[in-house]
């Protein structure tokens, strides 16, 4: 039997993604049986988070200042590329493949879930392009409301004088032809290049 306060922990950890209550009652017993070493420094980082990250005022992304490191970053491309979440522009800056800005939507429009452009700050966007954007990338998932999003977005952004891109789609790296759904092989086919 656990006590009140165990067990409200317990709770909250198992809310986190990915977890059920069993994986949270064992990182619990970790946290408690490891309260020095992992107990402490965990509420100490989780303190310091609740007090300082900010959601940036320019991107939407998060960051301990505001604007952001990546939007006060001098250095950066001119382009923007438009992400659903803030773990697509982790996924992008953790992969180094790309060194523009971001501007994170937190969402995608969706008529069932009722989100529209004004919940996705597509405003916020628009008023970005200010002549020294030259690229806007659509790096938005290959899902029914991720490709809406993209057309939407796509016929706003045409009057802008702005490239506007999309990732490109298809077959993964190590991935088999055998396994792949209809639609992923159809855009694998879609966008296929020169071979040369």
């Amino acid at each position: 039997m656990m006590g009140p306060e165990i067990e409200g922990l317990v709770a909250q950890v198992a809310r986190l993604p990915g977890l059920g209550p069993r994986s949270a009652r064992r990182i619990v017993l970790r946290l408690l049986s490891e309260r020095e070493a992992r107990l402490l420094p965990l509420l100490a980082a989780l303190t310091a988070a609740a007090q300082r990250v900010v959601v940036c005022s320019v991107c939407g992304g998060l960051d301990s200042v505001d604007p952001c490191s990546v939007c006060g970053d001098a250095a950066r491309e001119p382009m923007i590329c438009v992400v659903e979440s803030v773990a697509d522009q982790w996924a992008l800056e953790r992969a180094s493949v790309y060194r523009g800005r971001y501007h994170v939507l937190g969402g995608l429009l969706s008529a069932i879930g009722g989100r529209g452009p004004e919940e996705l700050g597509v405003g916020r966007l628009l008023a970005r392009l200010d002549g020294s954007v030259r690229e806007v990338i659509l790096a938005l998932p290959a899902t029914v409301d991720g490709q809406s999003t993209a057309h939407y977005l796509g016929e706003r952004l045409a009057g802008f004088g702005v490239m506007v891109t999309r990732l490109a789609q298809g077959v993964p790296v190590g991935g088999s032809i055998e396994i792949l759904d209809e639609g992923t092989l159809a855009l694998a086919m879609s966008a296929r290049r020169s071979a040369a």
